[in-house]
């Protein structure tokens, strides 16, 4: 079977790569498609995945936006409407979702943004499977037009993270990571961005590692790599993480790494999942940060019998695929 993925952004890589690996073990051509953005080719590289770029991320406006995914629409349609494949597979990539349905693929789609409006409206009423944490209520989800919703228990980044072999370093002084906003997704348009700011006060607590989002300018007093780092690796070292979204956050708690959110884009279903379940996670208001990293700064936790008891998300899109293959 020939399957197609598109990776919109570091995370989406993360699943893609993931995805693509299980598939052609059991025997499937799979083809990933990016675009150029600062977290996307570089990560693949680092995974060693093949790839091909089809354009680039615009959000400098709305405009910017819609034209440059009609023209990734229309290069997908090039490339594959002469040979399409058997499915599409995404984390909610609209340009996939848009081509796919009018070439008549079936769509299976993994979703934990529920907040990310304007991306669910534009592709999640065309999805035909979409395979989510049981964290996240469906009626979220059915209000898109989601007609067939699968449920997980555990959360997406379990599919990149469950089956890694990383043991912490010790390190002379306390590493704290810090992970910039998101400031360009359409969800985040408005909000303040007080990550740097956070950073700068944390400095006489540890060595502040901060992962900028688009801008590697150096900063006084921080530690900001020149390039991509893995920050799955990353996370699993460091003394403790703070972020305002999730994805970084989640992957550092199912390490056993104390994981702060800075309360930003309203309920996040999968991080109060994971804080309940006992996992390392906090979701606190932005004046509540500096206490809460005195308080549990290098506190690691044993996860390991939490994160067996998660399933993984890629479990269930190998078993889409095979009930779509059914007579």
């Amino acid at each position: 079977m020939k399957v197609w993925y598109d990776a919109c952004t570091g995370k989406h890589v993360r699943y893609g790569v993931a995805v693509a690996q299980r598939l052609r073990k059991l025997g499937h051509e799979v083809t990933l498609t990016t675009r150029r953005h600062p977290d996307t080719t570089a990560l693949l590289e680092l995974l060693n995945e093949k790839y091909e770029i089809v354009g680039e991320y615009a959000p400098n406006s709305q405009s910017s936006r819609l034209k440059e995914g009609l023209k990734r629409q229309l290069a997908f349609c090039e490339m594959f409407e002469r040979d399409p494949p058997d499915y599409a597979i995404s984390h909610g990539s609209v340009d996939l979702c848009r081509v796919a349905f009018g070439l008549g693929v079936p769509i299976i789609s993994t979703a934990d943004a529920p907040h990310a409006t304007a991306a669910n409206k534009l592709g999640l009423p065309l999805v035909d499977v979409l395979i989510s944490s049981k964290a996240i209520p469906q009626r979220l989800y059915k209000a898109f037009g989601v007609a067939n919703i699968i449920q997980f228990e555990g959360v997406d980044e379990v599919a990149w993270v469950k089956n890694r072999k990383l043991e912490p370093e010790e390190c002379e002084e306390p590493v704290i990571v810090v992970r910039q906003m998101e400031t360009k997704a359409s969800y985040a348009i408005g909000e303040r961005d007080a990550t740097e700011t956070i950073a700068q006060k944390l400095v006489h607590l540890g060595k502040v590692i901060f992962l900028p989002r688009y801008d590697r300018r150096a900063r006084p007093n921080l530690t900001v790599p020149p390039s991509l780092v893995d920050s799955v690796s990353l996370s699993a070292t460091a003394s403790i993480v703070i972020s305002a979204g999730g994805t970084l956050s989640r992957e550092a708690a199912l390490q056993g790494t104390p994981s702060i959110v800075i309360r930003t884009f309203g309920k996040s279903y999968v991080n109060d999942y994971l804080s309940d379940m006992g996992f390392p996670l906090f979701t606190v208001e932005q004046s509540e940060v500096l206490g809460l990293v005195k308080k549990h700064l290098g506190q690691r936790r044993d996860v390991k019998e939490l994160l067996e008891r998660l399933e993984d998300p890629v479990d269930y899109i190998e078993a889409a695929i095979k009930r779509c293959e059914s007579p």
